[in-house]
């Protein structure tokens, strides 16, 4: 049986990280859960360490992409084979964390992205779904195959996978999606989706909401540039 861990980021999420916890507990006891607290100021360190999952507490905000490295070294030196990143705010339904390692033995895969379009009726602001839909197009053109939600924080990766990403400048500090896509299918790994259910927030603001669309479009567009002419 694969050895499974299920890496957790979370910036002040004491309000949802419980209920996380405990609905990954019912539906996946098998897998470890790692919560990375990143540089949080609330109770979110307490409340996962008193729910017995493992922590790694961060003294400052590194931003999203840092805190996912931390998780994928403490997977590789613990000897994980499977990492499934999920997000703290309640948005992502451990209930189809089956889905995930179904696709995984299914099309012999790398990575599976965890998408809320193809068979729900998930509902994402106008900006935001013009942006997927933009990203996919480009991750399109420049793999030939159709990722509908690039921005999906809900993946599944093998450790062949957390050996490349864990090194150097492979993987970003803040947004690791469209580009991630592209760098990984340039590199040979075998990335497929698989449908999820996905619910709003429980609580707190998106890292996606206000301005926050139009500033994560243009840095977006600048790391897929990158890739495009990254020669390693």
């Amino acid at each position: 049986m694969s050895k499974i861990l299920i890496i957790i980021p979370a910036y002040n999420e004491e309000k949802s990280i419980g209920t996380v916890i405990e609905k990954i507990r019912r539906t996946s006891p098998e897998a470890d859960i790692l919560v990375v607290s990143d540089g949080s100021g609330d109770n979110t360190v307490e409340i996962s360490r008193g729910l017995g999952a493992h922590v790694i507490n961060h003294a400052f905000n590194l931003g999203y992409g840092g805190a996912l490295q931390s998780g994928f070294r403490f997977a590789l030196k613990k000897n994980y084979d499977i990492v499934i990143t999920m997000d703290a705010d309640g948005q992502h339904d451990p209930a189809y964390i089956e889905n995930l390692l179904t696709a995984r033995a299914q099309h012999s895969a790398n990575v599976v992205i965890g998408t809320r379009f193809l068979e729900s009726d998930y509902k994402a602001g106008i900006l935001k779904r013009a942006g997927i839909s933009l990203f996919s197009a480009i991750i399109r053109i420049y793999t030939g195959k159709r990722i509908t939600d690039p921005t999906s924080g809900f993946q599944l990766m093998d450790s062949s996978v957390l050996s490349y990403l864990s090194h150097g400048d492979n993987f970003p500090l803040d947004y690791p999606d469209a580009n991630m896509i592209m760098l990984l299918h340039k590199k040979k790994f075998i990335v497929v989706e698989t449908p999820v259910k996905m619910f709003n927030r429980l609580d707190g603001v998106s890292m996606h909401s206000g301005i926050k669309p139009l500033i994560y479009m243009i840095r977006m567009f600048l790391a897929i540039i990158m890739v495009v002419l990254r020669r390693d």
